[in-house]
């Protein structure tokens, strides 16, 4: 695959997976100790937006925004070791995890799946591609702010699970492909978004986004 079609990354990508509590300090605000594996799940491509088009909450949702580097996979790959994992690495965007708590709140108490809580139409946007070589990716200062508050501030030296131990982890259970995204985690700062509401984030002197929120 041409490295430009990574550019489309959104356009060709099959598959979103997101990692649950993976900044040190967010284990600290929720006073939990160091997970022994990555807590995986996935969103579906429909959740994806670029820029120019609105985060819609659903009709008695409430939802939280979470700032996250997304690492975008360049080839397909399967039981990916550590060492190698950076290999497959096309390249990177920053990207909102968008929450519905109301949903979670009930999966996480019955057990049910995670779908509606992280899945929802509108629930991933994105930046633009991120070349590999624009940043240090165990080494970058992710932002957000909810019109204009800062919210969120967090670098990925605080991950818990690097991106090479995650791509390692996940693709000893499911094959990824070119254009899917990992999503790598969120730190503290977390808060809900309401319909009015205009969400900023980014990486400095990098990129950034701005999405404003519907109903």
């Amino acid at each position: 695959m041409s490295g430009s079609i990574f550019i489309d990354f959104v356009k060709h990508g099959k598959k979103i997976l997101g990692v649950t509590t993976n900044y040190t300090s967010m284990l600290r605000v929720l006073n939990k100790n160091r997970p022994a594996k990555p807590t995986v799940f996935m969103k579906p491509t429909t959740s994806y937006i670029t820029e120019g088009q609105c985060i819609k909450i659903p009709n008695g949702f409430s939802v939280n925004q979470e700032i996250e580097l997304g690492v975008v996979i360049n080839q397909t790959c399967r039981n990916v070791k550590e060492s190698a994992a950076m290999e497959v690495v096309a390249g990177y965007c920053v990207a909102l995890d968008l929450t519905a708590t109301c949903q979670m709140k009930e999966a996480r108490s019955k057990g049910l799946p995670w779908l509606f809580g992280k899945g929802f139409d509108t629930a991933c946007p994105v930046s633009t591609f991120i070349r590999r070589d624009e940043i240090d990716p165990y080494n970058t200062q992710l932002w957000c702010c909810v019109n204009g508050s800062s919210r969120q501030e967090g670098n990925t030296c605080e991950l818990v699970f690097t991106i090479p131990a995650l791509i390692s982890f996940i693709t000893q259970h499911v094959t990824l492909e070119e254009c899917d995204l990992i999503l790598t985690g969120t730190p503290p700062g977390i808060g809900q978004i309401v319909p009015g509401d205009v969400v900023e984030g980014g990486i400095k002197n990098v990129v950034s986004f701005k999405f404003k929120v519907t109903k």
